[in-house]
């Protein structure tokens, strides 16, 4: 009868030292990840810092706070830079655009890869994964020759042409996976039951990849948000010109850098493709590996 108690206490005492064990490990995981994030967060805060200040004593510490280096809000545009809002709404059209055009195309062509079987099923797979295999930057030249034949030069629409088609491989891929993971018997439910395969997609296999849509819409968004070499290699007039454009056109001569325009510049670049992460960002969590929606 006196082993009961001893057994229980044993057995408070060995509970007690795993949770100690598990609340030890999660601040390691939480200390590590902190050490690991440091780096971007300080220049992160150096960013802002910069943006804000007239100048930063030992490169840190604000010597007097301002606002003028956010001039560019509300000053006409000048000789050597363009006009900022039309620049944002040339960086918006491309990211909106090339997010649509991505969505529109990758998921059908997934869609048929993934469920339909043809002769070239094969080798389309092949030639996609192939064309991903080409880095864009080899394709300058030819593509310069291309979008000059075509009257697509200085033209948002070359651009957003020419990176949809780089990036498609990746999304007929990104898709194929979520695809994938939709169990047959849903499909051939709907079939059975009367619907068209068309009607079936829209109504039963289109809803179980929304996750996996949700990532395409995010990666192509903030693909096109942030291009740069296309951009400055095919848009030469300054009315096409987007906000990579912008801040290429600010750094100049670094002899004469203004580091507090730049940074102020830099944080307007970058504030919405941020913000617009931090709301998405649920749909990210919910994509897994093998194209299936975690919890």
């Amino acid at each position: 009868m006196a082993k009961e108690p001893l057994s229980q206490a044993a057995l408070g005492r060995a509970a007690k030292r795993e949770r100690r064990r598990e609340r030890l490990l999660t601040w390691g995981i939480y200390a590590f990840l902190v050490l690991a994030s440091l780096p971007l967060l300080c220049g992160y805060g150096w960013l802002v810092l910069n943006s804000f200040s007239d100048k930063l004593v030992y490169g840190v510490i604000p010597q007097r706070w301002t606002l003028k280096n956010f001039r560019f809000l509300w000053e006409l545009p000048g000789r050597y830079y363009p006009d900022l809002w039309r620049t944002t709404w040339n960086t918006l059209l491309l990211a909106c655009g090339m997010t649509v055009l991505m969505i529109l195309i990758a998921t059908p062509t997934a869609y048929v890869i993934a469920r339909l079987k043809f002769r070239a099923r094969g080798f389309l797979l092949a030639s996609t994964l192939i064309l991903h295999s080409f880095p864009g930057i080899t394709l300058l030249i030819a593509l310069y020759y291309v979008l000059r034949s075509l009257g697509l030069l200085n033209s948002i629409v070359g651009v957003l042409l020419v990176k949809t088609g780089l990036m498609l491989p990746l999304g007929i891929w990104i898709m194929k996976g979520f695809f994938d993971g939709v169990p047959w018997d849903l499909e051939m439910a709907g079939l059975v039951d009367g619907a068209s395969r068309l009607k079936t997609l829209w109504k039963i296999v289109l809803p179980q990849v929304k996750p996996g849509i949700a990532a395409l819409a995010i990666f192509s968004f903030l693909n096109g948000w942030s291009e740069y070499i296309f951009v400055i290699t095919f848009l030469q007039n300054k009315e096409s010109w987007t906000l990579s454009s912008y801040v290429n056109s600010i750094v100049g001569d670094f002899q004469f850098l203004d580091y507090g325009l730049l940074a102020a510049t830099a944080l307007f670049y970058i504030l919405p493709v941020l913000l617009f992460f931090l709301f998405t960002q649920k749909y990210l969590m919910q994509v897994s590996i093998g194209g299936r929606k975690g919890g």
